[in-house]
C-alpha cells in the first residue's frame, strides 16, 4: 500500500506497510445522543461501510494466493462487461 502527501510544501511520501504490520486510520467516532444507542451503532455501521473497513475485515479474513485472486479479479472484471453490455443493449 502507497500513502502520498497532496500537501504543497511537503514532499511526496510513499511507504509500504507488510501483511503483519497495522495500518493507521483516522478514528472513527460517534456521540450518543437523546435517540439512543440503537441510533448511534447504525451511524457508526454507516460510517464504517463509507470508509470500507467491512470491506476490509473480510477481505483480510482468509488469505488468498495470488493466482486465484487473478483469476477472481479477471472473472469480476467479465461480469461487469456482461452487465454493461446487458444495461447498454435496452
Amino acid at each position: 500500500m502507497t500513502t502520498t502527501s497532496n500537501a504543497p510544501n511537503q514532499p511526496t511520501t510513499q511507504s509500504t506497510t507488510t501483511p503483519g504490520e497495522a495500518i493507521v486510520c483516522k478514528p472513527l467516532e460517534v456521540t450518543v445522543g437523546d435517540k439512543g444507542i440503537e441510533r448511534a451503532i447504525k451511524n457508526l455501521k454507516r460510517k464504517m461501510a463509507a470508509e470500507g473497513v467491512l470491506r476490509e475485515l473480510k477481505r483480510r479474513r482468509h488469505y488468498m494466493k495470488p493466482s486465484i485472486k487473478r483469476r477472481k479479479k479477471a472473472s469480476e472484471a467479465a461480469r461487469r462487461r456482461r452487465k454493461r453490455t446487458r444495461t447498454e443493449g435496452m
